[in-house]
């Protein structure tokens, strides 16, 4: 494992992680960053909630769009345009706050700078595979590869709300979030500029772009079902999001919830890195299938929860499912997808996490407040149930293409699974 992980810092070089890293962490602060500070100065949680999930809808929706644009036109121009661009949305939606500016601007700007995140995470992916690609790693370097961007995420996705949970209790909401927006235009032009955007670029060959658009218009069956899969991850987010809020509060330690949330995040991240570990000979269906097993079955207890240590212990020990899914549903993906179309599947895949977890969460949101927190658990579980099924019922076939050093001949020596 630790010689899989040298080949691909190799192949990625000190500089870029840095860069990916911190050019995604501002996403995960502006969630929880806007509607922390639209509450805050609004004194509505209402209109909080209009602006968080305008937010989202904007991610949801822009992303793919993105995405595609990447695929044609290569990533620097997309994202250096977008990360400015949310930048300065980001810092609109923070001035029109402060000044207590009418709900009828405050979503609207939550949308724009939704609408306008460049997708960092999804992106560094796609570069990230094709650089092992051109170089003609192995499947399991390739792996690694993802493994590592996964955990970079999931790293992401803790630190980015604690960062914000602790600019607001120092300072204010609008700290964090203009925080946010500094470091998004200074690593995400970084992102952006840095040499290795030529990787996924394919308007200088036209012999690439002829056949970057002659795939474009194809995608089998399974790459369609491992977008809904990514919808239903989002929800046991979201649901499991509400319901721990739910519990804490009803124990009477509501500020708990984001350290229950941060120890799930922790335990994925641990157990996404070890993945490079897995012989070869475990393909990628029987990961996916057995991932979402996991889910099932590690799910069902927070039905029955009820003490804060059972919380700790049940929302810990989810948390070592949920990487090896997200992970091995990229690595499908990744293998299914035509080259031309790779950026825009990933970032579908990052939008529907996005928002599958919107939308459970406002459902279950609703569902705890009436009924409890077993409610938005149950939530949580039917999404995991509905995981399984897919992993079980879709065949995923062999990849679609496979490149050798030289980025041109497809191979179908690399299949698994």
């Amino acid at each position: 494992m630790l010689r899989t992980y040298r080949d691909t810092f190799a192949l990625l070089g000190p500089v870029l992680p840095v860069l990916s890293f911190l050019g995604r962490l501002p996403t995960a602060m502006c969630q929880l960053g806007s509607v922390l500070l639209v509450a805050e100065t609004s004194g509505s949680l209402a209109t909080a909630g209009l602006a968080g999930g305008a937010l989202a809808a904007g991610q949801t929706v822009a992303g793919p769009l993105l995405g595609r644009l990447a695929d044609r036109r290569g990533q620097r121009g997309p994202v250096l345009a977008a990360s400015l661009a949310n930048a300065l949305a980001v810092a609109a939606l923070v001035l029109a706050a402060v000044a207590d500016a009418p709900t009828g601007l405050l979503v609207p700007l939550a949308l724009l700078a939704g609408a306008t995140v460049p997708q960092i995470g999804p992106l560094a992916r796609t570069r990230s595979v094709a650089l092992a690609r051109r170089a003609g790693a192995d499947d399991r370097t390739v792996g690694a590869v993802l493994s590592f961007e996964g955990t970079l995420d999931e790293v992401s996705f803790v630190l980015g709300p604690a960062l914000v949970g602790l600019a607001a209790a120092l300072a204010h909401p609008a700290a964090a979030l203009l925080g946010a927006a500094l470091l998004l235009a200074l690593c995400g032009t970084g992102f952006a500029l840095h040499p290795t955007a030529r990787a996924t670029a394919t308007g200088a060959d036209p012999a690439a772009t002829r056949t970057g658009a002659a795939e474009r218009t194809r995608l089998p069956r399974s790459a369609y079902a491992l977008r809904v899969t990514m919808v239903l991850q989002g929800a046991m987010f979201g649901a499991s999001q509400a319901g721990i809020t739910a519990l804490t509060d009803t124990l009477g330690a509501p500020a708990q919830a984001g350290l229950v949330y941060a120890a799930m995040g922790v335990m994925s991240a641990a157990v996404g890195l070890s993945l490079a570990a897995l012989p070869a000979r475990i393909g990628l269906t029987l990961r996916w299938r057995t991932a979402t097993t996991a889910l099932v079955l590690l799910s069902l207890p927070l039905l029955a929860v009820d003490s804060l240590l059972g919380l700790y212990a049940v929302v810990t020990v989810l948390g070592a499912a949920y990487a090896p899914h997200l992970i091995t549903v990229f690595a499908l993906t990744e293998r299914a997808v035509p080259a031309g179309r790779l950026a825009e599947s990933m970032a579908f895949l990052t939008s529907g996490i996005v928002g599958g977890q919107a939308l459970a969460l406002a459902l279950s949101g609703r569902l705890a407040e009436q009924h409890g927190a077993p409610a938005a658990f149950a939530v949580a579980v039917g999404a995991a149930v509905a995981c399984a099924a897919l992993s079980w019922a879709v065949r995923t076939g062999a990849p679609r293409r496979s490149l050798t050093p030289d980025g041109a001949a497809p191979s179908g020596s690399a299949a698994r699974g």
